[in-house]
């Protein structure tokens, strides 16, 4: 009897530990997709995440800035059609990304790698697996998004910049090959640690992060 409560017990455990990582992960999910969503409705401008004004998917841009944008997101998305991309973002172009990313929904996620690695090991494994199945939803279907990679303000400026690109394009690459999301519709960009989450503790562990942002661009503008 007391060997058979014993297996009881202990099958009870892992079935209550199998269920609460099921109902994290499904929690996970639903804070992505509800941070990612665009606030646009039938057309025009919306207010998004965070207070900045938004487009509608399907909305034509309603004005100069809106247009600029739109037409530079295209042309990173032509230089990402491939799973590799040919060149990261100049610094130039990292500014435009930083203040298009003020200005539309996004989330912040805790991507574990191993110190000085770009490597996806098996504790990044959990936050890939929700974004991914996020970003394959039918509404996300064809937007782009940026995957910008942030580091803390340990080591150089071009050390950290060069291990936050690769990081970003490593959980890029996961996202293409294990969920088949077309590379144009997915933008690496590592920002180092020009852009720390916690500026009174810039080696806190809550600037090494990955930030996703749904640019409300469809990929198939301009084709």
């Amino acid at each position: 009897m007391f060997k058979l409560i014993g297996k009881f017990t202990l099958a009870s455990l892992a079935l209550a530990v199998g269920l609460g990582a099921a109902l994290a992960q499904t929690s996970l999910e639903n804070q992505i997709n509800n941070a990612l969503q665009s606030k646009g409705g039938s057309g025009g401008l919306t207010r998004g995440l965070g207070g900045g004004t938004t487009r509608s998917l399907n909305a034509p841009p309603a004005d100069p800035k809106a247009a600029e944008q739109q037409k530079f997101i295209n042309q990173l998305r032509t230089r990402s059609i491939s799973v590799e991309p040919a060149a990261p973002p100049a610094p130039e172009e990292r500014a435009k990304i930083a203040e298009i990313v003020r200005e539309r929904p996004s989330i912040d996620l805790e991507i574990y790698f191993d110190y000085n690695s770009y490597v996806v090991g098996p504790k990044a494994l959990p936050a890939l697996i929700a974004l991914g199945n996020v970003l394959s939803k039918e509404d996300f279907k064809g937007t782009v998004f940026f995957i910008n990679g942030h580091t803390d303000a340990a080591g150089s400026p071009e050390y950290n910049q060069g291990l936050s690109q690769q990081r970003a394009q490593a959980v890029r690459r996961v996202l293409i090959e294990q969920f088949k999301l077309a590379p144009d519709t997915l933008v690496a960009v590592g920002f180092g640690k020009e852009q720390l989450k916690n500026g009174g503790q810039p080696l806190a562990p809550e600037n090494r992060r990955v930030q996703i942002v749904n640019t409300e661009v469809k990929a198939q503008a301009g084709r």
